[in-house]
Formats: structure tokens, sequence, C-alpha cells
């Protein structure tokens, strides 16, 4: 495998980034990542030799480092399960990705991988350390998120656990939304995901979301163009219909699958459980009779919340996933305008005290008038209903 240098211009906040294809992954394992970068990968090993570049709030990524495979299994003592989450001897506690060798494009997504996790760089994207290219070996190195992925602490909660309290879950959905607004609107040319998913979305010890697995990213479309067409991948019961059945693919995919996402954390289901009876199987063909009417809302709720949350914010985050499920794309929102929607639900948190406390009173009209005016942002969002 020969170099491949990747240069960067800023442009007004914009990131240029290069091309793209995908990617699938087989294992993930804990070691520590050398702290002073030794073992460098020789020439013909290395993807990625440059990477200069600056994310959204200015700060600069660090390049991809280059090590070997023997370094990572000595890091892991060969790979072993215990050390999938663990402590090696190198300092910093990394996770490690082992790609699946017998994809017949592994190569071109092994570099997919690489070149849009070393271009893309944001608070809510996972952290690309390094990566390894020896022989048929590909290995990718990123940074340790202690606490798993979503569907970890969302679905199957056990006894021992304390399941997401409702400003957690907000907090995930915003963060989640902040990536792909990245992606869609700071990237250049924009950046399509493709496989947002609850096991994708990872979590750091104060449960800041961060988007992983970027080997199904393609490039979105860019001047006259209205889509890209390519191969359907993905994940079933998160892929957009359009996308499912044409493979036409846009950045309202996306938003689509953020739906789903949403309508997991408010739910607490899955996109698709077959332990489910029938006609509860697919989480977004059993809500949508709910989405018709506002009384029916609660019934959507997730019974471990056990009513503790903020009954309006409820009702707009539901409505806010139902347009995101809009069948036609079209009628989608931007992600952007779902970012806005959200940060203003965060800043309405909910706060067990007050609300056992004390019920608020009728509101007079110049009380209704304020309310109104403060949601603004989600009006911005409901002309697309």
């Amino acid at each position: 495998m020969g170099i491949f240098s990747c240069l960067i211009r800023r442009k007004k906040d914009v990131h240029k980034i290069g091309d793209s294809n995908r990617i699938r992954s087989a294992a993930r394992y804990s070691s520590d990542s050398p702290a002073s970068g030794r073992g460098k990968a020789s020439s013909s090993t290395t993807v990625v030799e440059q990477c200069k570049d600056n994310h959204g709030n200015g700060s600069k990524g660090p390049p991809a480092k280059g090590f070997t495979f023997r370094e990572l299994a000595l890091a892991t003592k060969n790979f072993k399960p215990a050390n999938m989450i663990g402590e090696g001897g190198f300092g910093k506690s990394v996770a490690i990705k082992l790609l699946n060798h017998s994809g017949l494009q592994g190569n071109q997504e092994f570099i997919v991988e690489v070149l849009m996790l070393s271009l893309l760089h944001h608070p809510n994207l996972v952290k690309l350390i390094g990566y390894c290219a020896e022989g048929d070996q590909r290995l990718l190195v990123y940074e340790y998120l202690p606490l798993g992925s979503l569907e970890d602490h969302l679905f199957d909660v056990g006894p021992d656990k304390e399941p997401l309290d409702w400003n957690t879950r907000i907090k995930i959905a915003v963060g989640t939304a902040r990536g792909l607004e990245y992606l869609h609107c700071k990237a250049d040319p924009p950046v399509i995901y493709r496989d947002l998913k609850s096991a994708n979305i990872l979590l750091n010890n104060d449960f800041s979301p961060r988007l992983s697995d970027f080997g199904l990213a393609k490039l979105g479309p860019v001047g006259d163009k209205t889509h890209v067409s390519t191969r359907v991948m993905g994940t079933y019961g998160y892929c957009a219909p359009e996308y499912a059945m044409s493979g036409k693919l846009t950045l309202k995919s996306d938003v689509y699958s953020f739906g789903v996402v949403l309508l997991e954390l408010i739910t607490g289901r899955r996109a698709i459980d077959p332990i489910r009876c029938h006609g509860e199987q697919n989480l977004v063909n059993w809500a949508r009779p709910f989405f018709k009417d506002r009384r029916k809302f609660v019934h959507l709720v997730d019974p471990l919340l056990h009513s503790r949350y903020p009954l309006r914010c409820l009702h707009h985050a539901i409505a806010i996933a139902a347009m995101c499920l809009q069948e036609q794309p079209t009628f989608r929102p931007l992600i952007g305008d779902v970012l806005v929607a959200l940060e203003y639900l965060a800043s309405l948190p909910y706060n067990p005290e007050a609300s056992s406390t004390r019920s608020p009173p009728p509101a007079s009209p110049s009380q209704r008038e304020r309310s109104m005016s403060s949601r603004e942002p989600l009006g911005r969002v409901s002309r697309y209903n």
C-alpha cells in the first residue's frame, strides 16, 4: 500500500476533506498507546502521512500515528478478550478495532476510516489515535471511552445499573445532533455518516456522546446534485426508506436515522426487536400511530423514566422525532434546525424537586405570549411538519 498524503486548507470554518468509501469492524480491544509514538510504521504501511486540519473551534487535530502490529499485540497481550477493556503498559488508555479480513472492500474501507477521522475533528466525533497497516493486518486505534456505547445504557438495563434519566437522554441527543451538524454543515464537501445508530454512539465519563465507526461514510452531493447514488449499506431499522429502496443517499438520510435514535432515547426500545410481540418489533412502525394524538404521547415513554420528565418537553421531543421520521425526505428538517430545537429543550431540564413540591398556576394571556415567544427555535423546525 502506498503513501496517501492528505492536506487541508481552512476556508471560513469549513473543512475540506478527501475521498470516501466503506468499512466493517470485527472486534474492539483496549490497550495503552505508546506515549512517545515509538515503533513508527514503514513508508510502505503508512496510510496517512500528514494531515493538517482545524475543527470548528479553531483547535488543531493531531495526525494519526502509525503502529506496528507487534506493538498492538503486545499492548493487548495478543488481543486477549480480557483486554477488550483493560490496562496495558504504555500509559494512555485506547481502544483497538480489528477490521474484518473477509470483506472485498477491506483496503478501501480502511482508508476511508483513517481519512475521515484524520481530517474531521469535533468534540462529538471519536478521536483516531493511530492505525496499523502491516501486511494484511488492518487495525485502528481510538481514544478509549469508558462508558461504552449508548445501547449499553439504554436497552436491557439490569437491576444493578441506573437507567438514563431524562436530562442525560436529551444531553446525548444534543451532542449527537452537534456531531451530525458538523458533518453536514462544516465539512466541505459535506459528509453523510450513513450508519447512525445507538451502537455507534460512544459515551465519555460525563455521558458526552461521540460518533464512531466512519467506514460507511460518504461524501455528500455538491453543486446542483441532489443525491449520491451508492450501494445500500447500513443497519436495518435505521436506514431511511428512500435510501433502502433506491440507493439514493442524501443528508436527509442521516436525519431519518437520527429520528430513530431519538425515538430510542424516548422509548427505551430498540429500532428492531424480534423478541417483542408482532406489531411492536419495528420501533418506527409501532410508534407512528401515537404521533397523531398528543394525548397518547405518554404511551411512548420509557417506563424506566417513572414519569420523571417535563411533559411539555416530552411533547416537543416526540414532535421532533416525528418530523425526522417523515417518509418523504423533503419534509424532514435540516439537522441544524433539529439541533436548535433540542438545545432549547436542554435549556429546560427536568427538576424533580420543583415538580414534586409545586404545580404551576394557570398561565395568564401575557405569560402564554411569552411562552410562545420563547419557543421560537421549535417553530423553525415545525415548518417541515
